[in-house]
């Protein structure tokens, strides 16, 4: 009997979709079973509604819901819905265990997240955050797609990307809608989801943070997150940014591996 290869979630981040995995999917080489979907606000699911943290972990859930533990990995907002997951993942099980009497491992086995943190933990930081956001939604809501995509791509975190990477990046966001990207700022976007620094260190599997060498903020994040998590490994991206699988899909790939 052949065996199925490991099951490994992928998860976008604010302006991509599941295409953006396209190149880490090819650089694996067929040895994950690759789950790469539209979270809600972005392509394919950018009419679904509710878009909250909530809706979109009960998507993820019912997506992973059966079948081997799996590998989780998020870029950026994804990797903010990713830890959010892998907690999900474990009070589902602890809830099982009580049904069953009997114990069952998690069904995310291990984490890698790329340029992402927990949230913000100061309430007034992140408030602030969450009005900031709302205009920037405002705005977004009379601007067309190609007109937010060129400005997004000036983002500071994002500006310094190869030209043939920022080409890709922004087909991508063309598959967005302007409304589905306003609903996932207000509903998924930093201010909006709730912080798990002081939650970390109850965090039971293996995480991998990568980082590109570039992308300063985000190594000081991952570097405290690293003090916090009881079995993490930071990976840093030599002459990456942000965006390190878009840039090393092939470190990315080695990263999700464990090598």
């Amino acid at each position: 009997m052949v065996s199925m290869p490991p099951p490994l979630l992928l998860l976008h981040g604010f302006t991509h979709t599941g295409a953006s995995w396209d190149g880490v999917i090819a650089a694996l080489r067929e040895r994950y079973r690759a789950l790469a979907p539209d979270i809600r606000g972005h392509g394919s699911a950018g009419e679904l509604a509710p878009v909250t943290l909530g809706a979109v972990l009960a998507d993820l859930t019912s997506l992973v819901a059966s079948g081997p533990q799996l590998t989780v990995c998020g870029y950026s907002m994804g990797g903010r819905i990713a830890l959010h997951l892998a907690f999900a993942l474990a009070t589902a099980r602890t809830e099982e265990e009580e049904e069953e009497e009997e114990e069952e491992p998690s069904r995310c086995q291990r984490l890698v997240l790329i340029g992402a943190g927990p949230g913000i933990a100061d309430p007034g930081e992140r408030a602030a955050r969450r009005t900031s956001d709302e205009r920037l939604a405002e705005e977004l809501e009379g601007m067309t797609i190609e007109q937010f995509a060129a400005r997004w791509a000036r983002t500071p975190v994002l500006a310094d990307q190869p030209a043939d990477v920022s080409r890709a990046a922004h087909q991508d966001r063309l598959r967005n809608t302007p409304a589905g990207l306003a609903r996932a700022l207000r509903g998924l976007g930093t201010g909006a989801l709730p912080s798990l620094w002081d939650r970390l260190a109850e965090l039971d599997v293996p995480v991998a943070l990568v980082v590109g060498e570039r992308d300063r903020k985000f190594r000081e994040t991952a570097e405290r997150m690293a003090a916090r998590l009881p079995d993490a490994e930071l990976v840093v991206v030599a002459g990456a940014g942000h965006a390190v699988h878009l840039e090393a899909p092939d470190r990315v790939a080695a990263a999700i591996e464990g090598r």
